[in-house]
C-alpha cells in the first residue's frame, strides 16, 4: 500500500468528518480521487459494509488495511475522537513514507552503479575473449593468450556478481531482511522512531501497554525487536511495571531508547514520542551521510576495479598492435 497516499487518505477523511461530512459519504467521495488501486479497491469495500450496516469495527477487520490502522480507528470509534485520531495517523504515516523513500535511494543507487559496473566488465571479458583474441587468430595465425593479471580475467565480474547475488539473496530471504533492518545505520534508526511512534500512539489513544506491545510484537514478528518486545510483556506479566525495569538489557533497543522513555515517568507514551522524534532525527542524519559519503566510497571502489580491468585489456590490445607492426 503506497504510505504516502494512504497518509492523504487519513488527512482528507479527518476533514471531512470535522466539516460534518457523514463517513459513508467521505469515504465514497475519497475513492474516486485515490490512484492506488488497492487501497480504493479496499476503501469501496469498506464504504459498502458500513451502508449494509456493518458497524465500524467490524466492517475494519474485513478489510486489509495496516493492523496498527485498524486497532487505532477502533480506539478513536470508542472515544469519540475519530477525526484527531486520522490526523495523527496522517503525520504517522507521512513521517514513514518520508523514511521510506531516503531508504530506498539509499539502496537504489548502488545497486545502479553494481549493475553497471557488472555491465562494463562483461563487456571487456567479450571484448577481450571475443574481439581481441579472434583478431589474433585471423591477423596472426595465433592465440592471442590469457589476460597479464587476474584482474583483466573473470575476476572482476565474478566478483561483482557474487556482490549482486549476496545482495539479492539478503533482500529475498525474510529472515535477513528482518536481521538487516535492526543492523544496518539508517535502518535500525528509522525502525526505532517507526516502533515509538506506533507504540505513542497506542498508548496517547488510551491503549493498555500490554496490548500495545503484543501488537507490536506481533507486526515485528521474528525480528531481534520482536523478541525483545516479547520478552517485554513477560516481565510486564511479572510485575516488572517500570521501563528501566521491563526493557533492561534490550537487544534491539538502545541504552538511550530505554532511557528516554523511562525518564517519562508514568508518562510512557511522552517517552516514546520524544524517543519517536529522536531517532527519526538520527535517521534522516544517518542516510544522508550515507548517500553523500557511502556512495561515493562505494563507486570509487567499483571504479578501482573496472580501472584495473580496463588497463589489463588495453595492455592486451597494445601487444597486438605491436605485433602487427612488426615490433615484437
Amino acid at each position: 500500500m503506497n504510505l504516502d497516499e494512504f497518509a492523504f487518505f487519513n488527512r482528507q477523511l479527518a476533514e471531512m468528518l470535522r466539516s460534518g461530512l457523514p463517513l459513508e459519504g467521505a469515504l465514497r467521495q475519497l475513492a474516486a480521487t485515490l490512484r492506488d488501486g488497492r487501497l480504493r479497491e479496499e476503501i469501496q469495500q469498506l464504504e459498502a459494509d458500513l451502508a449494509r450496516g456493518t458497524p465500524l469495527p467490524e466492517a475494519l477487520t474485513r478489510r486489509r488495511f495496516p493492523d496498527l490502522f485498524v486497532r487505532l480507528v477502533r480506539l478513536g470509534t470508542a472515544g469519540h475522537d475519530l477525526p484527531g485520531l486520522l490526523t495523527l495517523l496522517a503525520d504517522y504515516y507521512q513521517r514513514r513514507h518520508a523514511l521510506a523513500t531516503r531508504l530506498q535511494a539509499l539502496v537504489f543507487y548502488p545497486a545502479t552503479v553494481l549493475v553497471a559496473a557488472s555491465a562494463l566488465s562483461l563487456f571487456f571479458v567479450w571484448f577481450h575473449h571475443v574481439i581481441l583474441a579472434g583478431a589474433a587468430r585471423e591477423l596472426l595465425g595465433d592465440e592471442l593468450g590469457t589476460l597479464p593479471t587476474a584482474l583483466g580475467g573473470w575476476f572482476p565480474p565474478l566478483c561483482l556478481a557474487g556482490l549482486g547475488g549476496l545482495a539479492l539473496v539478503l533482500a529475498l530471504v525474510p529472515a535477513s531482511r528482518r536481521w538487516l533492518r535492526w543492523k544496518l545505520p539508517g535502518f535500525r534508526e528509522a525502525n526505532l522512531a517507526q516502533l515509538a511512534a506506533a507504540l505513542h500512539l497506542l498508548l496517547a489513544r488510551g491503549s493498555p501497554l500490554d496490548d500495545a506491545l503484543a501488537l507490536a510484537a506481533e507486526l515485528e514478528g521474528a525480528s531481534p525487536a520482536g523478541r525483545d518486545l516479547a520478552r517485554w510483556r513477560q516481565r510486564l506479566a511479572a510485575g516488572e511495571g517500570r521501563p528501566a525495569e521491563f526493557a533492561a538489557g534490550s537487544r534491539a533497543f538502545p541504552r538511550l531508547f530505554v532511557w528516554l522513555i523511562s525518564q517519562a515517568g508514568s508518562n510512557l507514551a511522552d517517552g516514546l514520542h520524544r524517543a519517536a522524534e529522536l531517532y527519526q532525527g538520527r535517521a534522516r542524519h544517518r542516510i544522508e551521510m550515507l548517500l553523500h559519503a557511502g556512495l561515493p566510497v562505494a563507486v570509487l571502489c567499483l571504479g578501482v576495479l573496472i580501472l584495473a580491468q580496463l588497463t589489463s585489456t588495453l595492455s592486451v590490445l597494445i601487444r597486438l598492435i605491436n605485433q602487427l607492426g612488426g615490433v615484437e
